[in-house]
């Protein structure tokens, strides 16, 4: 049990990382990572240890959770659509 204690900063610097890659690499997938490996990190930093299959299903419902909200939060509104204005081959 200490010995995932001690972890947390593993989750802290995954879910810094997943937030860098998103700078990289827009379009919300890896924030979603980054929001589920903070909560995780935030899950062992307050002493709740619940085992690592326990945590690992945490990350993955919080990850999907929070890129499910962040797509919603910032879709397009009801008919717009995204394009670019010149073509790569144009």
């Amino acid at each position: 049990m200490t010995a995932l204690l001690e972890l947390w900063w593993v989750w802290g610097a995954a879910g810094l990382i997943f937030a860098v890659v998103e700078l990289l690499v827009p379009g919300f997938i890896f924030l979603g990572f980054a929001i589920g490996a903070a909560v995780v990190a935030l899950v062992l930093i307050l002493g709740f240890a619940p085992g690592l299959a326990a945590l690992l299903v945490l990350f993955a419902v919080l990850s999907l959770l929070a890129w499910i909200g962040l797509r919603r939060a910032f879709r397009l509104p009801q008919g717009q659509v995204r394009h670019f204005k010149d073509d790569i081959n144009g």
